[in-house]
Protein backbone atom coordinates (compact mmCIF):
# COMPACT_ATOMS: atom_id res chain seq x y z
CA UNK A 1 0.00 0.00 0.00
CA UNK A 2 1.24 3.28 -0.96
CA UNK A 3 1.60 5.93 1.73
CA UNK A 4 -0.60 8.37 0.74
CA UNK A 5 -3.66 5.84 0.67
CA UNK A 6 -2.54 4.59 3.90
CA UNK A 7 -2.37 8.15 5.26
CA UNK A 8 -5.89 8.58 3.82
CA UNK A 9 -7.60 5.40 5.39
CA UNK A 10 -5.69 6.33 8.97
CA UNK A 11 -8.02 9.81 8.04
CA UNK A 12 -11.16 8.09 7.10
CA UNK A 13 -10.54 6.15 10.35
CA UNK A 14 -10.54 9.42 12.10
CA UNK A 15 -14.12 10.94 11.17
CA UNK A 16 -16.00 7.92 11.69
CA UNK A 17 -18.63 8.41 14.56
CA UNK A 18 -17.33 7.64 17.86
CA UNK A 19 -20.22 6.01 18.99
CA UNK A 20 -19.94 3.76 15.48
CA UNK A 21 -16.75 2.78 16.61
CA UNK A 22 -17.18 1.85 20.47
CA UNK A 23 -20.66 -0.15 19.79
CA UNK A 24 -20.21 -3.61 21.42
CA UNK A 25 -21.20 -6.60 19.59
CA UNK A 26 -24.97 -7.33 19.46
CA UNK A 27 -25.59 -10.44 22.43
CA UNK A 28 -27.15 -12.94 20.52
CA UNK A 29 -30.75 -13.37 20.69
CA UNK A 30 -31.92 -15.68 23.55
CA UNK A 31 -35.08 -18.12 23.44
CA UNK A 32 -37.28 -19.07 25.64
CA UNK A 33 -39.79 -21.83 25.60
CA UNK A 34 -43.17 -21.98 27.11
CA UNK A 35 -44.75 -25.57 27.88
CA UNK A 36 -48.57 -25.66 29.01
CA UNK A 37 -50.96 -28.28 29.60
CA UNK A 38 -54.26 -26.22 28.96
CA UNK A 39 -56.38 -25.34 25.95
CA UNK A 40 -54.47 -22.61 23.89
CA UNK A 41 -57.80 -20.67 23.94
CA UNK A 42 -58.00 -20.95 27.59
CA UNK A 43 -58.70 -17.09 28.63
CA UNK A 44 -56.71 -17.29 31.76
CA UNK A 45 -54.02 -18.70 30.61
CA UNK A 46 -53.52 -16.04 28.39
CA UNK A 47 -53.72 -14.03 30.59
CA UNK A 48 -51.14 -15.37 32.69
CA UNK A 49 -48.28 -15.56 29.64
CA UNK A 50 -49.19 -12.51 29.27
CA UNK A 51 -48.39 -11.19 32.66
CA UNK A 52 -45.34 -13.62 31.95
CA UNK A 53 -44.21 -11.42 28.91
CA UNK A 54 -45.17 -8.20 30.62
CA UNK A 55 -42.54 -8.71 33.35
CA UNK A 56 -40.14 -10.04 31.21
CA UNK A 57 -40.47 -6.72 29.41
CA UNK A 58 -40.20 -4.82 32.32
CA UNK A 59 -36.96 -6.35 33.18
CA UNK A 60 -35.06 -5.30 29.86
CA UNK A 61 -36.54 -8.65 27.42
CA UNK A 62 -37.45 -7.32 24.03
CA UNK A 63 -39.10 -9.62 22.05
CA UNK A 64 -38.00 -9.76 18.56
CA UNK A 65 -35.03 -7.49 19.90
CA UNK A 66 -33.17 -9.36 22.84
CA UNK A 67 -35.74 -12.62 23.19
CA UNK A 68 -37.94 -15.00 21.09
CA UNK A 69 -40.76 -17.16 23.39
CA UNK A 70 -42.46 -20.33 21.73
CA UNK A 71 -45.15 -21.08 23.29
CA UNK A 72 -46.86 -24.93 22.85
CA UNK A 73 -50.05 -26.12 24.48
CA UNK A 74 -51.33 -29.87 24.67
CA UNK A 75 -54.48 -29.02 26.00
CA UNK A 76 -54.09 -32.04 28.75
CA UNK A 77 -52.72 -34.24 25.56
CA UNK A 78 -50.00 -36.99 27.37
CA UNK A 79 -48.30 -37.64 24.36
CA UNK A 80 -48.89 -34.23 22.92
CA UNK A 81 -47.16 -32.67 26.00
CA UNK A 82 -44.38 -35.14 25.97
CA UNK A 83 -43.63 -34.44 22.02
CA UNK A 84 -43.43 -30.56 22.86
CA UNK A 85 -41.14 -30.91 25.55
CA UNK A 86 -38.49 -32.72 22.97
CA UNK A 87 -39.44 -29.93 20.35
CA UNK A 88 -38.60 -27.50 22.71
CA UNK A 89 -35.32 -28.65 23.92
CA UNK A 90 -34.58 -29.91 20.29
CA UNK A 91 -35.07 -25.70 19.42
CA UNK A 92 -31.77 -25.19 21.99
CA UNK A 93 -33.97 -22.93 24.37
CA UNK A 94 -32.27 -21.16 26.99
CA UNK A 95 -34.82 -21.89 29.55
CA UNK A 96 -38.14 -22.95 29.75
CA UNK A 97 -41.30 -22.31 31.65
CA UNK A 98 -43.74 -25.11 32.58
CA UNK A 99 -47.57 -24.83 34.55
CA UNK A 100 -48.08 -28.24 35.66
CA UNK A 101 -46.84 -31.09 37.39
CA UNK A 102 -47.27 -33.42 34.18
CA UNK A 103 -45.59 -30.84 32.25
CA UNK A 104 -42.49 -30.89 34.48
CA UNK A 105 -42.16 -34.29 34.89
CA UNK A 106 -42.25 -34.41 30.82
CA UNK A 107 -39.82 -31.73 30.19
CA UNK A 108 -37.54 -33.48 32.66
CA UNK A 109 -37.58 -36.72 30.61
CA UNK A 110 -36.30 -34.35 27.99
CA UNK A 111 -33.83 -33.02 29.40
CA UNK A 112 -31.85 -32.44 32.47
CA UNK A 113 -29.42 -29.59 31.79
CA UNK A 114 -31.54 -26.92 30.05
CA UNK A 115 -32.94 -24.66 33.21
CA UNK A 116 -36.26 -25.30 33.89
CA UNK A 117 -38.69 -22.66 35.75
CA UNK A 118 -42.01 -23.73 36.92
CA UNK A 119 -45.40 -22.58 38.17
CA UNK A 120 -48.54 -24.72 39.27
CA UNK A 121 -46.46 -27.58 39.88
CA UNK A 122 -47.87 -29.82 42.64
CA UNK A 123 -45.22 -31.93 45.06
CA UNK A 124 -41.83 -30.70 43.54
CA UNK A 125 -39.88 -32.95 46.19
CA UNK A 126 -42.09 -35.82 46.39
CA UNK A 127 -42.14 -35.41 42.42
CA UNK A 128 -38.33 -35.97 42.17
CA UNK A 129 -38.31 -32.68 40.53
CA UNK A 130 -36.22 -30.98 43.33
CA UNK A 131 -34.29 -32.40 45.94
CA UNK A 132 -36.01 -29.85 48.63
CA UNK A 133 -37.41 -26.14 48.38
CA UNK A 134 -34.54 -24.43 49.66
CA UNK A 135 -31.72 -26.50 47.59
CA UNK A 136 -33.36 -27.65 44.26
CA UNK A 137 -29.91 -29.11 43.38
CA UNK A 138 -30.67 -30.05 39.64
CA UNK A 139 -32.35 -27.54 36.47
CA UNK A 140 -35.45 -27.42 37.84
CA UNK A 141 -37.04 -24.38 40.05
CA UNK A 142 -39.85 -22.25 40.75
CA UNK A 143 -43.13 -21.55 42.29
CA UNK A 144 -45.66 -24.02 44.19
CA UNK A 145 -49.33 -23.74 44.78
CA UNK A 146 -49.96 -25.17 47.85
CA UNK A 147 -48.97 -27.14 51.01
CA UNK A 148 -50.03 -30.62 51.49
CA UNK A 149 -51.84 -29.14 54.61
CA UNK A 150 -54.04 -27.09 52.39
CA UNK A 151 -56.37 -30.33 51.43
CA UNK A 152 -57.53 -30.58 55.37
CA UNK A 153 -58.27 -26.64 54.97
CA UNK A 154 -60.20 -27.22 51.67
CA UNK A 155 -62.55 -29.71 53.84
CA UNK A 156 -63.03 -27.79 56.79
CA UNK A 157 -63.83 -24.70 54.73
CA UNK A 158 -66.61 -26.57 52.83
CA UNK A 159 -67.78 -27.79 56.04
CA UNK A 160 -67.81 -24.22 57.21
CA UNK A 161 -69.62 -23.36 53.93
CA UNK A 162 -71.88 -26.14 53.80
CA UNK A 163 -72.59 -27.33 57.65
CA UNK A 164 -75.11 -30.09 56.51
CA UNK A 165 -72.72 -31.97 54.30
CA UNK A 166 -71.59 -35.32 55.38
CA UNK A 167 -69.94 -37.10 52.29
CA UNK A 168 -67.62 -35.23 50.20
CA UNK A 169 -65.88 -36.74 47.21
CA UNK A 170 -63.03 -35.94 46.15
CA UNK A 171 -62.21 -35.22 41.90
CA UNK A 172 -58.80 -35.16 40.48
CA UNK A 173 -56.96 -37.18 37.74
CA UNK A 174 -55.13 -39.97 38.60
CA UNK A 175 -52.86 -40.09 35.84
CA UNK A 176 -52.11 -36.28 36.56
CA UNK A 177 -52.33 -35.84 40.44
CA UNK A 178 -49.41 -36.00 42.92
CA UNK A 179 -51.94 -37.13 46.15
CA UNK A 180 -50.29 -35.07 48.30
CA UNK A 181 -53.15 -33.82 50.08
CA UNK A 182 -54.82 -36.77 50.44
CA UNK A 183 -53.42 -37.10 54.03
CA UNK A 184 -53.97 -33.92 55.58
CA UNK A 185 -57.88 -34.55 54.23
CA UNK A 186 -58.57 -37.81 55.78
CA UNK A 187 -56.71 -36.42 59.17
CA UNK A 188 -59.60 -33.51 58.59
CA UNK A 189 -62.72 -35.86 57.75
CA UNK A 190 -61.98 -37.99 60.74
CA UNK A 191 -62.42 -35.02 63.04
CA UNK A 192 -65.03 -33.41 61.31
CA UNK A 193 -66.83 -36.63 61.07
CA UNK A 194 -67.01 -36.53 56.99
CA UNK A 195 -66.83 -39.73 54.99
CA UNK A 196 -64.43 -39.10 51.75
CA UNK A 197 -65.09 -40.58 49.01
CA UNK A 198 -62.45 -40.76 46.11
CA UNK A 199 -63.50 -40.20 42.40
CA UNK A 200 -60.90 -40.19 40.16
CA UNK A 201 -61.73 -39.79 36.73
CA UNK A 202 -59.79 -38.89 33.08
CA UNK A 203 -62.83 -38.44 30.86
CA UNK A 204 -65.60 -36.06 30.29
CA UNK A 205 -68.42 -38.33 30.45
CA UNK A 206 -66.51 -40.55 33.52
CA UNK A 207 -66.90 -37.27 35.65
CA UNK A 208 -70.12 -36.95 34.65
CA UNK A 209 -71.64 -40.49 35.38
CA UNK A 210 -69.57 -40.77 38.86
CA UNK A 211 -70.80 -37.51 40.21
CA UNK A 212 -74.25 -37.94 39.36
CA UNK A 213 -74.24 -41.44 40.99
CA UNK A 214 -72.63 -40.06 44.16
CA UNK A 215 -75.02 -36.98 44.22
CA UNK A 216 -78.19 -39.33 44.62
CA UNK A 217 -77.49 -39.87 48.47
CA UNK A 218 -78.42 -36.78 51.15
CA UNK A 219 -75.96 -34.08 52.16
CA UNK A 220 -73.30 -34.59 49.76
CA UNK A 221 -70.30 -31.73 48.69
CA UNK A 222 -67.01 -32.27 46.59
CA UNK A 223 -63.48 -30.52 46.46
CA UNK A 224 -61.93 -30.36 43.14
CA UNK A 225 -58.19 -31.38 43.79
CA UNK A 226 -55.43 -29.19 41.70
CA UNK A 227 -55.02 -31.08 38.93
CA UNK A 228 -54.57 -29.79 35.01
CA UNK A 229 -57.52 -32.12 34.43
CA UNK A 230 -60.44 -30.45 36.75
CA UNK A 231 -59.01 -26.77 35.50
CA UNK A 232 -59.06 -28.52 32.01
CA UNK A 233 -62.67 -29.24 32.69
CA UNK A 234 -63.59 -26.61 35.19
CA UNK A 235 -66.63 -25.57 33.00
CA UNK A 236 -68.56 -28.70 33.63
CA UNK A 237 -67.61 -29.37 37.08
CA UNK A 238 -69.12 -26.62 37.64
CA UNK A 239 -72.23 -27.15 35.83
CA UNK A 240 -72.12 -30.73 37.03
CA UNK A 241 -71.73 -28.70 40.88
CA UNK A 242 -75.34 -26.98 39.93
CA UNK A 243 -77.15 -29.20 38.38
CA UNK A 244 -76.80 -31.60 41.36
CA UNK A 245 -77.08 -28.88 44.01
CA UNK A 246 -73.37 -29.74 45.53
CA UNK A 247 -71.70 -27.12 47.37
CA UNK A 248 -67.96 -27.44 46.45
CA UNK A 249 -64.85 -25.83 47.49
CA UNK A 250 -62.71 -25.27 44.51
CA UNK A 251 -58.55 -24.60 44.72
CA UNK A 252 -58.33 -22.08 41.87
CA UNK A 253 -60.40 -18.49 41.39
CA UNK A 254 -61.17 -19.09 38.19
CA UNK A 255 -64.15 -22.12 39.32
CA UNK A 256 -65.35 -19.13 40.85
CA UNK A 257 -65.63 -17.06 37.78
CA UNK A 258 -67.46 -19.77 35.90
CA UNK A 259 -69.68 -20.11 38.35
CA UNK A 260 -68.01 -21.66 41.38
CA UNK A 261 -69.48 -21.60 45.57
CA UNK A 262 -66.01 -21.03 47.52
CA UNK A 263 -62.57 -20.70 46.32
CA UNK A 264 -59.73 -20.81 48.54
CA UNK A 265 -56.01 -21.17 47.41
CA UNK A 266 -53.46 -18.84 46.62
CA UNK A 267 -53.29 -16.41 43.63
CA UNK A 268 -51.68 -18.25 40.86
CA UNK A 269 -51.79 -14.97 38.32
CA UNK A 270 -48.89 -13.89 40.79
CA UNK A 271 -46.82 -16.47 39.98
CA UNK A 272 -46.39 -15.76 36.48
CA UNK A 273 -44.56 -12.45 37.07
CA UNK A 274 -42.36 -14.11 39.75
CA UNK A 275 -41.33 -17.23 37.64
CA UNK A 276 -40.49 -14.53 34.84
CA UNK A 277 -37.82 -12.54 37.12
CA UNK A 278 -36.28 -16.00 37.63
CA UNK A 279 -35.93 -16.50 34.20
CA UNK A 280 -34.34 -12.83 33.85
CA UNK A 281 -32.09 -14.08 36.81
CA UNK A 282 -31.03 -17.50 34.86
CA UNK A 283 -30.59 -15.81 31.46
CA UNK A 284 -28.42 -13.38 33.40
CA UNK A 285 -26.13 -16.12 34.67
CA UNK A 286 -27.92 -17.74 37.98
CA UNK A 287 -28.30 -21.51 37.70
CA UNK A 288 -31.54 -23.17 38.75
CA UNK A 289 -29.54 -25.37 41.42
CA UNK A 290 -29.25 -22.01 43.71
CA UNK A 291 -32.66 -20.24 43.51
CA UNK A 292 -35.06 -21.71 46.05
CA UNK A 293 -38.35 -23.04 44.94
CA UNK A 294 -40.91 -20.58 47.20
CA UNK A 295 -44.15 -21.19 48.38
CA UNK A 296 -47.23 -19.21 48.93
CA UNK A 297 -46.94 -15.78 50.26
CA UNK A 298 -50.75 -15.01 50.35
CA UNK A 299 -53.79 -16.92 50.71
CA UNK A 300 -57.69 -15.90 49.72
CA UNK A 301 -61.17 -17.23 50.35
CA UNK A 302 -64.06 -15.85 47.96
CA UNK A 303 -67.19 -16.83 48.01
CA UNK A 304 -70.11 -16.61 45.82
CA UNK A 305 -73.29 -15.54 47.70
CA UNK A 306 -75.73 -16.11 44.37
CA UNK A 307 -74.45 -19.49 44.02
CA UNK A 308 -75.01 -20.45 47.36
CA UNK A 309 -78.57 -18.77 47.24
CA UNK A 310 -79.11 -21.08 44.31
CA UNK A 311 -78.25 -24.10 46.39
CA UNK A 312 -80.02 -23.17 49.34
CA UNK A 313 -77.15 -22.70 51.33
CA UNK A 314 -76.84 -19.62 53.88
CA UNK A 315 -73.42 -19.14 54.94
CA UNK A 316 -72.86 -18.71 58.31
CA UNK A 317 -71.65 -14.79 58.80
CA UNK A 318 -68.77 -15.63 60.46
CA UNK A 319 -67.47 -17.24 57.06
CA UNK A 320 -68.29 -13.95 55.34
CA UNK A 321 -66.47 -12.20 57.40
CA UNK A 322 -63.22 -13.70 57.00
CA UNK A 323 -63.84 -13.64 53.29
CA UNK A 324 -61.38 -11.59 51.09
CA UNK A 325 -64.20 -11.13 48.62
CA UNK A 326 -67.98 -11.98 48.53
CA UNK A 327 -69.71 -12.26 45.26
CA UNK A 328 -73.13 -10.96 45.17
Amino acid sequence: MRRREFITLLGGAAAWPVSARAQRPVERMRRIGVLDNQRESDPERQSEINAFRQRLNTLGWNEDRSIRIDVRHSACDLGRLHGYAAELVTLGVDVILGTSTPTIAALRQATRTIPIVFVGAQNPVGSGFVASLAYPGGNVTGFVDFEATMGGKWLETLREVAPGVRRVALIYNPETHTGQYFQSIEDASRSLAIKVISLPFQEAAGLERSLGDFAREPNCGFLALPDTSTTLHRDLIVKLAARHQLPAVYPLRFFITSGGLAYYGSPRADQFPRAAEYVDRILRGAKPADLPVQAPTKYELVINLKVAKALGIQVPPTLLARADEVIE
